[in-house]
Protein backbone atom coordinates (compact mmCIF):
# COMPACT_ATOMS: atom_id res chain seq x y z
CA UNK A 1 0.00 0.00 0.00
CA UNK A 2 1.07 3.59 -0.47
CA UNK A 3 -0.52 6.25 1.48
CA UNK A 4 -0.19 9.80 1.25
CA UNK A 5 -2.35 12.99 3.68
CA UNK A 6 -2.41 16.54 3.22
CA UNK A 7 -4.18 19.20 5.54
CA UNK A 8 -5.47 22.52 5.85
CA UNK A 9 -7.15 24.88 8.48
CA UNK A 10 -9.51 27.50 7.10
CA UNK A 11 -12.02 29.52 8.94
CA UNK A 12 -14.62 28.31 5.98
CA UNK A 13 -17.50 26.68 7.16
CA UNK A 14 -18.20 22.97 6.51
CA UNK A 15 -21.41 23.62 4.50
CA UNK A 16 -19.43 26.21 2.08
CA UNK A 17 -16.95 23.51 1.38
CA UNK A 18 -19.64 20.97 0.86
CA UNK A 19 -21.24 23.44 -1.52
CA UNK A 20 -18.33 23.77 -3.81
CA UNK A 21 -17.52 19.89 -3.48
CA UNK A 22 -20.87 18.73 -4.46
CA UNK A 23 -20.82 21.33 -7.55
CA UNK A 24 -18.82 19.20 -9.41
CA UNK A 25 -19.60 20.80 -12.70
CA UNK A 26 -17.58 23.58 -11.18
CA UNK A 27 -14.39 21.84 -9.75
CA UNK A 28 -12.45 23.62 -12.26
CA UNK A 29 -12.75 26.87 -10.76
CA UNK A 30 -10.82 26.00 -7.74
CA UNK A 31 -8.71 23.11 -9.06
CA UNK A 32 -6.36 23.60 -12.46
CA UNK A 33 -5.68 20.33 -12.69
CA UNK A 34 -9.36 19.70 -14.40
CA UNK A 35 -9.81 20.83 -18.09
CA UNK A 36 -13.28 18.67 -17.97
CA UNK A 37 -15.79 17.25 -15.34
CA UNK A 38 -18.82 15.39 -15.44
CA UNK A 39 -20.94 13.62 -13.27
CA UNK A 40 -23.54 10.98 -13.89
CA UNK A 41 -25.93 11.52 -11.90
CA UNK A 42 -26.48 13.10 -7.83
CA UNK A 43 -23.46 13.96 -5.77
CA UNK A 44 -23.67 10.79 -3.89
CA UNK A 45 -22.13 6.75 -3.90
CA UNK A 46 -22.58 5.20 -7.22
CA UNK A 47 -22.44 8.15 -9.67
CA UNK A 48 -19.34 8.56 -11.45
CA UNK A 49 -17.19 11.50 -12.49
CA UNK A 50 -15.61 11.70 -15.47
CA UNK A 51 -12.38 13.74 -15.15
CA UNK A 52 -9.74 15.11 -17.72
CA UNK A 53 -6.54 16.54 -16.76
CA UNK A 54 -5.46 19.56 -19.32
CA UNK A 55 -3.60 17.27 -21.88
CA UNK A 56 -4.36 13.84 -20.83
CA UNK A 57 -7.09 10.84 -20.97
CA UNK A 58 -9.90 11.18 -19.44
CA UNK A 59 -10.21 9.67 -15.48
CA UNK A 60 -13.37 7.79 -14.03
CA UNK A 61 -14.02 7.66 -10.52
CA UNK A 62 -16.38 6.50 -8.73
CA UNK A 63 -18.19 8.36 -5.45
CA UNK A 64 -18.06 5.27 -2.83
CA UNK A 65 -18.70 7.29 0.41
CA UNK A 66 -20.78 10.60 0.44
CA UNK A 67 -21.61 12.11 4.31
CA UNK A 68 -22.88 15.62 3.72
CA UNK A 69 -20.96 18.18 5.45
CA UNK A 70 -18.49 15.73 6.67
CA UNK A 71 -16.47 13.65 3.67
CA UNK A 72 -16.21 12.36 0.35
CA UNK A 73 -14.78 9.16 -0.93
CA UNK A 74 -13.58 8.77 -4.78
CA UNK A 75 -12.41 5.81 -6.34
CA UNK A 76 -10.57 5.31 -9.89
CA UNK A 77 -9.10 1.77 -10.89
CA UNK A 78 -6.05 1.01 -12.56
CA UNK A 79 -5.92 -2.70 -13.52
CA UNK A 80 -5.22 -4.10 -10.26
CA UNK A 81 -4.79 -1.20 -8.43
CA UNK A 82 -7.33 0.73 -6.66
CA UNK A 83 -6.74 4.50 -5.76
CA UNK A 84 -9.11 5.91 -2.70
CA UNK A 85 -9.14 9.77 -2.08
CA UNK A 86 -10.74 10.30 1.36
CA UNK A 87 -11.82 14.56 1.45
CA UNK A 88 -13.11 14.43 4.91
CA UNK A 89 -13.79 18.37 6.56
CA UNK A 90 -12.86 17.85 10.65
CA UNK A 91 -14.38 20.77 13.00
CA UNK A 92 -11.99 22.31 15.18
CA UNK A 93 -13.68 24.88 17.10
CA UNK A 94 -16.67 27.13 16.41
CA UNK A 95 -14.59 29.21 14.05
CA UNK A 96 -12.40 26.48 12.40
CA UNK A 97 -12.32 23.44 10.20
CA UNK A 98 -9.27 21.55 9.18
CA UNK A 99 -9.53 19.97 5.38
CA UNK A 100 -8.19 16.50 5.08
CA UNK A 101 -7.15 14.58 1.41
CA UNK A 102 -5.94 10.97 1.86
CA UNK A 103 -4.77 9.10 -0.58
CA UNK A 104 -4.38 4.92 -0.50
CA UNK A 105 -2.62 3.17 -3.55
CA UNK A 106 -3.95 -0.56 -2.81
CA UNK A 107 -4.04 -3.72 -4.97
CA UNK A 108 -1.47 -6.17 -6.58
CA UNK A 109 2.12 -3.87 -7.06
CA UNK A 110 1.06 -0.80 -4.83
CA UNK A 111 3.85 -1.16 -2.96
CA UNK A 112 6.27 -0.45 -6.43
CA UNK A 113 3.70 1.40 -8.17
CA UNK A 114 2.06 3.55 -5.45
CA UNK A 115 6.12 5.47 -4.73
CA UNK A 116 6.00 6.07 -9.09
CA UNK A 117 2.56 7.31 -9.64
CA UNK A 118 0.86 9.20 -6.32
CA UNK A 119 3.09 11.81 -5.52
CA UNK A 120 2.37 13.26 -9.13
CA UNK A 121 -1.22 12.69 -8.39
CA UNK A 122 -1.02 14.49 -5.32
CA UNK A 123 1.45 17.30 -6.17
CA UNK A 124 -1.04 19.95 -6.74
CA UNK A 125 -3.31 19.14 -3.42
CA UNK A 126 -1.41 22.02 -1.35
CA UNK A 127 -2.41 24.68 -4.00
CA UNK A 128 -6.31 23.12 -4.79
CA UNK A 129 -7.17 22.77 -1.28
CA UNK A 130 -5.87 26.52 -0.85
CA UNK A 131 -8.25 27.56 -3.51
CA UNK A 132 -10.65 25.59 -2.29
CA UNK A 133 -10.61 27.09 1.19
CA UNK A 134 -10.06 30.97 -0.21
CA UNK A 135 -13.58 30.51 -1.98
CA UNK A 136 -15.49 28.69 0.40
CA UNK A 137 -14.20 31.41 2.99
CA UNK A 138 -15.58 34.38 0.78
Amino acid sequence: MWDYEHSIETGATPEAVWGLWADVKNWGTWNAEIEKIEIDGPFAPGSRITMTPPGDEPILLSIAEAVEGEKFVDEARFGDLLLRTTHRIDRLDQERIRLVYRMEITGTGADEVGPQIGPGITADWPQTMAALAALASR
